[in-house]
């Protein structure tokens, strides 16, 4: 699978070295506006996590683009993937599906639900896959959770609940950026939204309460509520102090086996407070073997294999799957929808 990189700040970045680390999977191509970085020096990206940008990247073999225009329409580009800001990922994902190229688009798919729906037809339409790049699934502890609920491997899911909690982001001008981010009800929680309907499928009713920024959501507590199925909560948002940047984790129980796991960054330090752990009906604790590697970018890569999987299968991912985006912002909006009337929404 041959990729051209829409955006090369951090995530654009990120996929790029996970490409590289890939057999089968290569970058050849990526655009932006940024004269210094189509020469190889990005050493101005920076993210949250992982390494900055190298001064001198080897661009060997890899075809550099101001006009994002000009990827779309490179013949030996098989997926497009588009790290762009999100106000972008309507237009540029549109453009591309029209052009015939298969598309993976960032998270969220968008903040608004119409253009999301718009983009989904546009794939229908054009008959390409469009992909979209929800990572949480990709990470070894939430890998295991969701192949443990899939699978049934310790039985039917009884209860679960998520959290995934930050500090208000220093780099971020706040309260003005939440516009463009949908605020963090969508930008941060949108991953536990999209998990939830990959996994256990849409709830039937879901009540929130929690904090609303300018009509959007930044904290929320939700009940999610499924007609014989499993009791489901998540606590999400940014209202930690600044000592606790970042924090996620879950109790799953089982029938037969209580899972937990929590991680988070305390003072600048990660912590591991609970590793993951099954702890069996029959008394048994285990430490199970995770899949994926160790790099930072390592769930980045293991979500870009999946995607290679999808165009040579032609058998969609859930955890890729652009209607489980559609239906974690929809879960969002609704969300949203019961913290300003204080009322059980129905889905």
């Amino acid at each position: 699978m041959n990729i051209g990189i829409i955006g090369m700040g951090f995530m654009g970045m990120t996929h790029f070295e996970a490409a590289r680390s890939l057999k089968g999977v290569k970058p050849i191509a990526f655009a932006t506006r940024d004269r210094k970085k189509r020469k190889g020096d990005w050493s101005s990206i920076q993210g949250n996590f992982g390494p900055r940008g190298d001064k001198n990247v080897d661009l060997t073999g890899v075809s550099a683009f101001e006009d994002y225009r000009e990827l779309i329409h490179h013949p030996e580009v098989d997926l497009v993937d588009i790290c762009l800001p999100i106000d972008k990922h309507e237009t540029v994902t549109i453009e591309a599906l029209q052009a015939g190229k298969h598309v993976l688009v960032e998270k969220p798919i968008s903040v608004d639900l119409d253009a999301a729906g718009r983009m989904k037809k546009a794939a229908e339409k054009a008959g390409r896959h469009l992909l979209v790049a929800q990572s949480l699934p990709f990470f070894p502890e939430f890998r295991f959770l969701a192949e443990c609920i899939r699978q049934e491997k310790y039985g039917k899911l009884l209860a679960l609940n998520l959290r995934r909690v930050i500090s208000p982001p220093k780099w971020l001008n706040l309260p003005d950026d939440l516009v463009s981010l949908g605020g963090f009800g969508i930008d941060l929680h949108i991953h536990d939204n999209h998990f939830i309907s990959a996994t256990l499928g849409m709830p039937s009713k879901l009540f929130a309460v929690g904090q609303m920024i300018k009509g959007m959501v930044n904290h929320t507590q939700t009940s999610y509520l499924y007609e014989n199925g499993p009791a489901v909560t998540c606590v999400s948002g940014a209202i930690a102090t600044s000592s606790l940047e970042f924090a996620h984790g879950y109790q799953a129980f089982f029938e037969e086996a209580t899972i937990e796991f929590d991680a988070g960054t305390y003072g600048k330090e990660w912590v591991v407070n609970r590793p993951l752990v099954v702890l069996a009906q029959s008394g048994r604790i285990q430490t199970p073997t995770l899949k994926g590697g160790s790099e930072w970018f390592s769930a980045f890569a293991e979500e870009l294999k999946a995607a290679a999987l999808t165009l040579k299968t032609g058998e969609v991912s859930p955890y890729l799957s652009v209607e489980h985006a559609y239906n974690g912002l929809k879960l969002c909006h609704l969300e949203a929808k019961s913290i300003q009337t204080g009322k059980l929404v129905t889905v």
